[in-house]
């Protein structure tokens, strides 16, 4: 009998090529995500039988409710959660940043992802299953313009730890996976659509890829079951660690 993963954010980036790994490794998989035209497409291009599409805004709670409350019985049963929906909007500094965009990034990153991995946790249980929760190396190196997105990424890094805490005993394993760069729509979003602003922060350098990325949650979800991954780092060669800042007057 096939596994079967449910992976958020699943339109593009990560979450499409995570889906993509998962049902060439022979795993169905349920793939939520805001854009239904592009999840159709996902379902056509992998197979009917292999993914269940739902469409709807993380962030909607009742609408998640109502996706989990009518799944096909042949995807109920869970084995893994990919809580890879996400963001980060506007690069401002706290004192001038939208508290708009504040907002978009807590109700997404983190609301959203506590409440359904809490709707999901007894079937996770039951079926000793796997949580891989997609948070940043933002969560542990700040940066100008940080704020809030790595706030929010920190949150789900330390969340992480103590979900683990929590499910000791029950035989399911948590993940934080912490990417550094890497190149997908995330700029895009990130500056409301400049272009020009994603080609330059990628340009002349060899970013992680969407399939590096597939590849890492592939390798994570099917180690065997007595082992844990707790935090898995990452960073593209082409990235370190930069010095502090200093203001001189």
């Amino acid at each position: 009998m096939s596994r079967i993963a449910w992976i958020t954010g699943a339109t593009s980036g990560f979450g499409r090529a995570t889906a993509q790994r998962f049902v060439e490794g022979g795993w169905k998989v349920i793939a939520s995500g805001r854009r239904s035209e592009r999840l159709e497409a996902l379902r056509t291009e992998l197979g009917a039988a292999n993914v269940h599409a739902c469409a709807f805004d993380i962030r909607d709670e009742s609408a998640m409710s109502a996706a989990i409350a009518t799944l096909p019985e042949d995807f109920r049963a869970i084995d893994l959660l990919v809580n890879n929906a996400g963001l980060a909007q506007g690069t401002a500094p706290a004192q001038s940043a939208s508290l708009d965009d504040w907002r978009t990034m807590i109700d997404t990153n983190i609301t959203a992802l506590v409440t359904l991995t809490r709707a999901l946790l007894p079937t996770l249980i039951e079926r000793r299953g796997a949580i891989v929760n997609v948070s940043s190396t933002a969560a542990r190196y700040p940066y100008t313009g940080g704020n809030v997105y790595a706030g929010s990424k920190a949150f789900v890094s330390q969340f992480s730890l103590n979900l683990r805490a929590d499910l000791h005993g029950t035989g399911v394993r948590v993940t934080t996976l912490e990417p550094g760069m890497a190149h997908t729509e995330f700029t895009l979003v990130r500056t409301h659509g400049d272009q020009a602003a994603s080609d330059k922060l990628y340009a002349d350098m060899q970013p992680i890829t969407d399939e590096d990325i597939a590849q890492t949650i592939w390798w994570i979800a099917n180690l065997p079951p007595h082992l844990n991954v707790n935090r898995l780092e990452m960073m593209p060669t082409s990235q370190s660690f930069a010095g502090f800042q200093i203001h001189r007057s």
